[in-house]
């Protein structure tokens, strides 16, 4: 098992960790900074922006022994955990720090092989755990806001709504879908959580994972932001990213993770159950070759 070791603000000498589990993940900035993935356990973890919410405990040079970087704990979640009980334990014997004062607090997702989820909040210092069986989360407020501001919207309904008379005149819909008028449709984060959630809600099963899966890419697909939207008028720049960068899927129960990127929108997959974990190292690839869109040509003939 390879071992593995958290940043601190005075460098690579924080929490050391063997991994007992081989994971995948998807990371920005650097290579130990996994943001979203999952093990060969089939136990899936992702960390989201937390802005003004969080407030993580001052960090001890004292503890840097036990002290594990934000954004290194899904790493470590996927390298020592199976389950959620087991992330909660295993976390429970960490301090969580932020290694650049100036970055923002992050609040974590967790799903276990079950499908049971938990969140992740710490705020004034203290762990909080909250189980999520809606299953959707984005960035600030907390969770338990979110939840508050889904009473916003119980008028909202799928399908279309029925003929209602105003005393002589008799409007109809214009089309299908008038009982979600009202449903938000901003970047923010509170009116992504309430999109996300009726998207799922009304989402049809589907007959197999990869269906699932696939299902799961075209809600997704609602939630990419274009570049320049977010920017003032005339501020945008071509070199700026567009959020998200990249989206991921995780198949659970079959250990496989699907992605695409911002510059790629064919869907990729990372089968777990082929990697021979005990002669892989830990390691980075990019995800993309190349920053542009292949395109298939079609020849007529």
């Amino acid at each position: 098992a390879q071992e593995l070791q958290s940043l601190t603000p005075s460098g690579m000498d924080g929490l050391k960790f063997r991994a007992k589990h081989g994971f995948v993940g998807l990371a920005v900035e650097q290579k130990e900074f996994v943001v979203e993935g999952m093990n060969e356990k089939g136990l899936s973890a992702g960390l989201y922006y937390f802005p003004n919410y969080g407030r993580y405990p001052v960090y001890d040079a004292a503890q840097r022994d036990k002290s594990l970087a934000d954004f290194q704990l899904v790493s470590y979640v996927l390298a020592e955990c199976s389950t959620v009980d087991e992330v909660k334990e295993a976390l429970s014997q960490v301090r969580v720090i932020n290694i650049d004062p100036r970055s923002s607090t992050v609040h974590w997702r967790f799903t276990e092989a079950t499908g049971r989820q938990v969140v992740l909040e710490i705020v004034n210092e203290m762990m909080n755990f909250y189980d999520n069986p809606l299953g959707v989360l984005t960035n600030s407020p907390g969770l338990e806001w979110h939840w508050t501001n889904l009473n916003n919207y119980i008028n909202l309904q799928p399908g279309t709504l029925p003929e209602h008379n105003f005393g002589p005149l008799e409007p109809k819909s214009f089309g299908h879908g008038s009982g979600l008028l009202g449903l938000p449709g901003d970047f923010t984060p509170p009116s992504r959580f309430v999109r996300a959630t009726f998207f799922q809600l009304t989402a049809p099963q589907q007959p197999d994972a990869k269906g699932s899966v696939f299902q799961a890419f075209h809600i997704l697909n609602n939630f990419d932001i274009p570049t320049g939207s977010e920017q003032p008028w005339g501020k945008a720049s071509a070199n700026v990213p567009s959020a998200p960068q990249f989206t991921v899927a995780c198949d659970i129960r079959d250990q496989k993770v699907y992605y695409r990127t911002m510059y790629n929108s064919n869907i990729s997959c990372i089968d777990l159950k082929t990697i021979n974990f005990d002669n892989v190292k830990y390691q980075a690839d990019p995800l993309d070759e190349t920053k542009e869109q292949p395109v298939e040509m079609k020849v007529i003939k």
